[in-house]
């Protein structure tokens, strides 16, 4: 973004809501420069890359300022990275919905919102979350427009921030068209470029798991190395590219490996050379089995597939995901769970199989296809590349809600449990790698003697959270 427009529209965000008076740019560099490494966010990314070990980092947000610190303080003993999940009504820039929801929680005296509504706490009190921790906070989110949430939780001391203009667009909402949302969070990586101009390190995390039911690999990758693009084009230093579990070992292990190399490759191709990057797994992202011991079942899975991935963070699930928001001790038991899982399998020596090496490269392929279709498309700008790419389907993200997805993609298990592609849509992929899925299809039904249909991909949607990996017939 040109830096003087950049600066008139800044005067416009803030000026949105009573709070964005608050944010003090210079004071709040101040601020960040007086953290101890200890609360930054890519400082503790870069030790746990410089030892080969993985952060845990849960997802928790309520209503009420004390509420949330008290929250926060009770799984800052179990976990390694902290969140601040916002609201439903501040993620829709819903301002005045968010203040009643703050006044009703008060009376109450419970959060009776699904996170936390920092726009309209304001600076000072996201200033009181981070000096009341010890370790680094992100804020966590599904914001199409997070201008002013990006400027006043910047401005408060959190180091990391969520999101991007098509990953918090194409599986969240309905109508926002593309090229704003992707113009909006242009604006954020260019306010975390001001930051680190000042020397101000600020993680940006784009969201991996988009949709989060059944989504290949090579599409969660190709839009997350567009994102981390997108975000270096204005300043960003350090990036967090994340991919969502899938379910099958090999597949979730290949996708990571793959996902770190596209990036470099890509990342090196537009010029980008000073940059840190790591990666996040997303643990099961789809229906949970209502049964908490299944559902530890699902935590432990995710947490094993993590660590022998290779990835740098873990997002932790609970074993209330099938029933709603919740509580601190269940958060506590999902880290606790992943903890423990991981420790066993810490000491392994990385898997070294064929399979696996066989599928990454079939993963790097796919991406390589989606992505240098947006490049034709822009013509080397990524950004026009994109929302020309969602219109024509070469971009495509499986039941995601969003109007600017044309929505033909299918995917579907295979007889091992990996995510393949039933209906490839329009997306540019070659007819090799079309052959392979189908034939990979085929062999699953051939199994289970029935045709490959769509009463599959639904079988597979509801297996998980039934016990199972591939939705099997009765």
């Amino acid at each position: 973004m040109d830096k003087d427009i950049f600066e008139k529209e800044r005067q416009q965000v803030l000026q949105s809501w009573p709070t964005g008076k608050d944010v003090d740019f210079n004071e709040a560099v101040d601020f960040h420069q007086n953290l101890p490494s200890e609360k930054v966010f890519s400082k503790q990314l870069q030790k746990a890359l410089d030892s080969g070990t993985i952060l845990l980092q849960p997802r928790a947000g309520v209503a009420l300022v004390d509420e949330h610190i008290r929250l926060l303080s009770f799984l800052e003993d179990y976990a390694d990275l902290l969140p601040t999940t916002i609201d439903a009504y501040t993620r829709q820039n819903r301002y005045e919905d968010a203040q009643k929801g703050i006044e009703r929680s008060t009376q109450a005296q419970r959060s009776l919102l699904n996170g936390f509504p920092a726009v309209n706490h304001g600076v000072s009190a996201c200033r009181k979350i981070i000096e009341s921790l010890d370790k680094p906070v992100e804020v966590r989110h599904g914001t199409p427009d997070a201008r002013l949430l990006a400027e006043i939780s910047l401005a408060g001391g959190f180091t990391s921030y969520e999101g991007g203009g098509i990953s918090y667009n194409i599986p969240y909402t309905k109508s926002v068209p593309l090229e704003r949302s992707i113009r909006d969070w242009q604006y954020v990586d260019a306010l975390v470029g001001k930051y680190e101009e000042q020397g101000c390190s600020i993680n940006r995390e784009p969201f991996g798991p988009l949709s989060g039911t059944l989504v290949p690999p090579c599409i969660s990758n190709a839009i997350a190395v567009i994102e981390g693009i997108l975000a270096l084009e204005q300043g960003v230093k350090s990036l967090t590219l994340g991919y969502g579990q899938a379910g099958n070992l090999i597949q979730d292990i290949a996708a990571i490996r793959a996902l770190k190399e596209s990036a470099t490759t890509y990342f090196g191709q537009f010029g980008y050379t000073d940059y840190q990057l790591s990666t996040v797994f997303h643990q099961w992202m789809g229906g949970f089995p209502e049964n908490e011991a299944q559902a530890f079942s699902v935590i432990s899975w995710g947490g094993v597939v993590a660590v022998m991935s290779g990835a740098t963070k873990v997002i932790v699930k609970t074993p209330h995901e099938a029933m709603g928001i919740p509580t601190k001790e269940a958060n506590r038991d999902g880290l606790l769970t992943t903890r423990q899982s991981i420790r066993m399998v810490s000491d392994l020596k990385p898997l070294a199989l064929k399979d696996i090496d066989l599928e990454q490269e079939i993963i790097k392929e796919e991406t390589k296809a989606l992505i240098d279709s947006v490049i034709s498309l822009g013509q080397g700008d990524l950004a026009k590349g994109a929302v020309l790419a969602f219109k024509a389907g070469f971009l495509d993200v499986p039941f995601a809600p969003s109007q600017n997805n044309v929505g033909k993609v299918l995917p579907i298990r295979d007889n091992n449990g990996a995510v393949r592609l039933f209906d490839t849509g329009n997306m540019p992929l070659s007819d090799d790698i079309k052959t392979y899925h189908r034939d990979r299809i085929a062999e699953r039904a051939a199994y289970e003697r029935r045709e490959a249909s769509f009463q599959m991909v639904i079988d597979d949607i509801y297996a998980i959270s039934k016990g199972k990996l591939v939705g099997r017939p009765k």
